[in-house]
């Protein structure tokens, strides 16, 4: 036998350490730290920019495990590399509530694990978000403070699902050098061979979108080293096809379809330790290995230490600006161009603000960032061919293969992949990523909504056309149940606003909020401005919607009767009731609800000033009325859609579908009446 690689015990030391892990948490998924433990110790000891010492440093490469169940690949570089938070006591907590090493990776950039992954697809779509990133800062900035890679280890899965061809594709166009996938090749999914479900030529499939490709051994270390350094100097990003065997060094599962995840014993890991000579007990590391992969983790100190010096060796206001990127602040002088935007809505003659309702209420959005560009440099678009009626390219170029200091990129038709890239570009920092599409498209995205929320990304998902207000287009493209859908997301803002006063405020929210993405829904058809500068009693200053919920026009004539609850293009419909109630003698109060989830987070006596504890709430929204039960009591009523849309006229849809005037009135009256009833209950 050849003797063995100088490297091949730093292999093994992966391999061992996801065993002993899997075997202590009685589950896992052996097939991809065992199959992929050669390559990750190619690109880690020769390849890879990172300092373990200093996790955040932010020219580092980025990693991105696509194929997140494998994540003991992930925890056994991290450890052995030297980052401090993946200690061997992490290890041997693998899939322990509360531990760093949990059964998917989960987003902790100070550990080393750049993303949440175990989505199939997701991760290579968030890697493809990076290298936009970094290509895009690195025309700002220059080669001497970004020039880093993105690395991404990927399963068959993650390439079969639609998103990974989604990213295969617009990765191709974008001609991104610096994205590397290190493709698992081992021809085994979960249910068995690949050739259960495709018969195409995977390589072949990257070749045709313009990639660099390659086809090595993936358990030839030198072959692995040698692709990538070939990469690295190709013009294309490429695809690194590493033939593999599922589950290598466990006799009993190689190359089948149980070396995915099917249950280890130790009977399995003894069994391994005399096939591939390794004879030290679980968890032992020998000290000579363990240092050549301390030394292989500090091998970019250099590096970094030079990175250093370039930085600090900047003009004093250069720096302040990278630094100021790099740590996801907002410039001075932001807010004042919102606030100058609202006072000006604010100062319109009412006359004047009808008038300018010509204008959708998508467009209003498209406005505020108009204003915002030259403030806000980082701000980043991503759009799927909708750049006429989205209108958020206004006063900026398009990101492409010969531009990188464009701030907009067309995407195509492709929704998933554009939601996930924002994912990546927010979580590589630098970007203040804006995703925009219609609103019955989330759907196509909706798992990278999820993914954002779950990693708490400060993302901005923008949304337009968001009921039957839309018209003639027809029920495929009215999303009366999409609002209802998000609200049910965690860690999610969902904004509606009514007009131009509140899209001002809302995007003051939005862009203040680094806790988790925002999505803003707005309407395609015109909306009149129902803020007055006085009604409220607040100044132009004061963002109303930042407590969620407000009394837009409250009750005169007396104590509080009616209570109309709206948002977004409804709200306007609301305060024209109001008047009609109002004539008739029924002190009648409108509350605009841009934002339940504030509205939530407000104390009880806030909460019951907007509500008003024993009046007649009518809810009035073009949507299903999920979810409103909590604001309208028992009582309460609600004016909106009970099923999908039509094809016809705004107006006449509304007509059509009872969201009326008259119909909040009659809903209003009839609860009235009812509580008038000896044994009427109480809110």
């Amino acid at each position: 036998m050849p003797p063995a690689h100088p490297l091949q015990p730093l292999a093994h030391a992966i391999r061992f350490l996801a065993i002993d892990a899997i075997v202590r948490a009685g589950e896992g998924h052996q097939g991809v730290p065992l199959g992929m433990a050669e390559i990750a110790t190619a690109l880690y000891t020769r390849h890879l920019k990172h300092d373990p010492a200093d996790p955040l440093w932010p020219d580092r490469d980025r990693v991105v495990l696509s194929n997140g169940h494998g994540s003991m690949l992930l925890y056994a570089l991290l450890h052995l590399s030297g980052y401090e938070r993946i200690t061997l006591e992490q290890i041997r907590r693998f899939r322990e509530l509360g531990a760093h090493t949990a059964g998917h990776p989960e987003i902790d950039p100070a550990a080393g694990i750049e993303l949440t992954t175990g989505l199939l697809g997701q991760g290579i779509a968030n890697a493809l978000g990076m290298a936009v990133a970094e290509a895009h800062l690195n025309a700002r900035f220059g080669g001497s403070l970004v020039d880093h890679r993105t690395w991404a280890f990927v399963g068959d899965g993650c390439l079969q699902e639609g998103v990974g061809q989604e990213a295969i594709a617009l990765a191709g166009h974008l001609r991104l050098a610096k994205l590397t996938f290190l493709w698992d090749d081992n021809r085994i999914t979960d249910d068995g061979s690949t050739e259960l479900s495709i018969s195409e030529s995977v390589p072949e499939r990257f070749r045709v979108a313009q990639w660099h490709v390659q086809e090595v051994d993936g358990h030839d270390i030198e072959a692995v080293s040698a692709a990538i350094a070939a990469a690295k100097e190709d013009p294309r990003p490429s695809l690194i096809a590493c033939r593999t065997v599922i589950a290598r060094g466990i006799t009993r599962l190689e190359g089948q379809r149980g070396g995915h995840s099917a249950k280890l014993f130790e009977a399995d890991a003894q069994a391994a330790r005399e096939a591939l000579g390794w004879p030290h007990p679980p968890f032992e590391v020998p000290a000579a290995v363990l240092q050549a992969w301390r030394d292989a983790g500090a091998r970019s100190r250099p590096a970094h230490d030079a990175w250093r010096a370039r930085v600090a060796a900047l003009p004093a206001a250069g720096r302040a600006e990278f630094e100021r990127v790099q740590r996801g602040e907002l410039p001075a002088g932001w807010r004042n161009v919102l606030l100058e935007h609202k006072r000006a809505a604010l100062a319109a003659e009412p006359a004047s603000a009808q008038a300018g309702a010509t204008q959708s209420g998508i467009f209003l959005s498209s406005a505020i960032h108009e204003r915002l560009n030259d403030v806000l440099p980082e701000r980043f678009v991503l759009c799927p061919d909708l750049e006429a009626p989205t209108s958020h390219k206004r006063g900026v170029t398009a990101f492409t293969a010969t531009d990188r200091a464009g701030r907009y990129l067309h995407c195509g038709v492709r929704e998933h992949v554009m939601g996930a890239m924002a994912n990546g570009m927010a979580a590589h920092g630098g970007t203040l990523p804006v995703a925009v599409t219609y609103f019955a498209f989330s759907d196509y995205e909706r798992p990278a909504l999820r993914m954002a929320a779950l990693m708490r990304l400060p993302v901005k998902f923008v949304f337009s056309h968001d009921s039957i207000g839309i018209g003639r287009n027809g029920p495929t493209h009215q999303p009366v149940e999409m609002l209802a859908a998000l609200r049910a997301m965690p860690d999610m803002l969902v904004m509606r606003p009514a007009d131009i006063v509140e899209a001002a405020e809302c995007w003051e929210i939005a862009l203040e909020h680094r806790a988790g993405p925002v999505s803003l829904v707005f309407a395609r058809q015109a909306l009149p401005r129902v803020r007055e500068a006085a009604g409220t009693g607040s100044s132009a200053a004061e963002n109303l919607c930042r407590r969620g919920a407000y009394v837009l026009a409250e009750a005169a004539g007396g104590a509080r009767r009616v209570t109309l609850l709206a948002t977004g293009s409804e709200v306007a419909l609301a305060v024209q009731a109001r008047a009609r109630l109002q004539a008739e003698g029924v002190p009648t109060a409108v509350v605009s609800m841009p934002c339940w989830e504030l509205f939530e987070q407000q104390d009880s006596a806030w909460q019951q000033h907007v509500l008003g504890p024993g009046t007649m709430r009518v809810a009035v929204e073009a949507a299903v009325r999920f979810g409103w039960e909590r604001w309208l009591g028992e009582r309460g009523a609600f004016v909106g859609m009970a099923g999908f849309g039509a094809s016809g006229p705004a107006d006449e849809l509304y007509r059509h579908f009872g969201i009326t005037v008259e119909a909040v009135v009659a809903a209003a009256r009839q609860g009235l009446a009812r509580a008038a009833r000896p044994e009427a209950a109480p809110n």
